[in-house]
């Protein structure tokens, strides 16, 4: 129970726009359209009063603490909050206990919402189960993580899951305008020009609490709120990347998928977005030394080096000017020509080695240089290639079970049109077609 101390610090201590700002409504509610229309299922639980559970995934800022308190809010459900971040087994069972007793002697259901509930291990989100199955409350948990990855099945199982999007440019700008405005937030004591909204807007990145926290920091230096004032309460943007999170897969996937659609533009943007975030930039390196051969390959071998010396240059030199090395790579990269031969190559060869098509390797091919090797016939009628024209002579390679099966095709992109040339005329040889 909370002291009168604590009570009184509380009413001292102004709240964050942020908070003050929060809807009391689901009309009040920007965004996430697709989630508050008629029949959806958050409008069946605002509306019903039987106790339902539920998940909302989606990146910071866009709402999920809100709608959980919206939720208590208008059905007039007891609020109680745990964070997973703080929050053991222990303090989960106090919370349901508490909910059972209120609801058994005045019959008041609860919300118990657990904030950032991927952080719950196996045993805490377990502690959860009886309190959802009966219905004890009513349970929201609220996760930047796919749930699927990290919820258990069991309590997943018995949940809705809502996704909740980032918010548009125009949401975050109606939150903005609405707290410049609003009585609970500057109630027009500061006026924002179209530039400096603008601005905020852009420094969101559709983080709506993230809009409000810097609106409010701007606000406390001038009552004129300007493109300059913005940049003097905000250094830069926080960057939302998570290096454990989805956001953390994304960005990558998204790097990736840049360099091979050769916009190098973009690729530059996502590794800017990991390297301010502070992404371990060997992790990135690695990164694009796969790429150079997976999606590049003989279309351009040096994209290779390239990628090679540059992860070289950054164990050697280290971030900050180790970036202008991953971007030199990048650049090379996105603009090389594509050719995926290689991997297809090698999964062809690797799908038929798993199929069982492996074979005995050919007596002549195989090592002579042990003691009793010559008794075997190991290596007897080996055709050393060197001794003839170009280099090359007819004789059996590959084991029979694959002798005639194609692995590597290559393109005709950049560099690996000739090779591709080369190629035939030397399979052609060797197999005497």
């Amino acid at each position: 129970m909370e002291s009168l101390f604590d009570s009184a610090a509380e009413q001292a201590t102004p709240q964050p726009l942020a908070v003050r700002m929060r809807p009391r409504t689901l009309d009040e509610v920007i965004g996430q359209r697709h989630l508050l229309g008629p029949g959806t299922p958050l409008r069946r639980l605002v509306e019903s009063e039987a106790p339902m559970s539920l998940f909302l995934w989606g990146p910071p800022g866009t709402g999920k603490t809100t709608l959980a308190y919206v939720v208590s809010n208008v059905t007039k459900r007891r609020f109680v909050e745990v964070s997973a971040v703080s929050a053991g087994v222990k303090d989960v069972r106090a919370a349901i206990e508490q909910a059972r007793n209120e609801l058994g002697m005045s019959g008041r259901q609860t919300v118990l919402f657990v904030d950032e509930v991927h952080r719950f291990n196996k045993a805490q989100q377990d502690a959860l189960l009886p309190a959802v199955e009966n219905r004890w409350v009513t349970f929201i948990g609220a996760t930047t993580e796919n749930p699927f990855f990290s919820v258990i099945s069991p309590l997943l199982s018995r949940s809705l899951l809502l996704t909740l999007e980032s918010l548009t440019d125009d949401d975050i700008r109606a939150v903005l305008e609405r707290a410049a405005a609003d009585e609970r937030g500057l109630a027009g004591r500061a006026t924002l020009t179209p530039e400096a909204l603008d601005h905020l807007v852009r420094l969101a990145g559709g983080d709506a609490r993230r809009s409000l926290t810097y609106l409010e920091a701007a606000a406390l230096l001038e009552d004129e709120i300007t493109v300059e004032v913005v940049e003097r309460a905000v250094d830069k943007a926080a960057v939302r990347y998570d290096r454990q999170g989805d956001q953390h897969y994304d960005v990558i996937s998204a790097f990736i998928k840049s360099m091979r659609g050769s916009d190098a533009d973009a690729a530059l943007h996502y590794l800017a977005r990991m390297v301010e975030a502070g992404e371990d930039p060997r992790f990135i390196a690695r990164r694009i030394v796969i790429f150079a051969s997976e999606d590049v390959g003989m279309a351009d071998p040096t994209c290779l080096q390239t990628a090679v010396a540059v992860a070289q240059a950054v164990q050697l030199i280290g971030l900050p000017e180790a970036q202008i090395n991953l971007a030199h790579a990048v650049i090379h990269c996105a603009l090389a020509p594509k050719s995926n031969a290689v991997v297809k190559a090698i999964g062809a060869a690797a799908g038929d080695v798993r199929r069982g098509l492996i074979g005995q390797v050919p007596v002549h091919l195989r090592d002579a240089h042990y003691p009793g090797a010559a008794k075997l016939g190991s290596g007897e009628g080996y055709k050393y290639p060197h001794d003839f024209d170009h280099g090359l002579v007819r004789q059996d390679y590959a084991p029979e079970q694959v002798r005639q099966r194609r692995y590597y095709e290559p393109t005709r992109h950049g560099a690996e049109a000739p090779v591709a040339d080369r190629w035939a005329k030397i399979r052609d040889f060797l197999r005497g077609t």
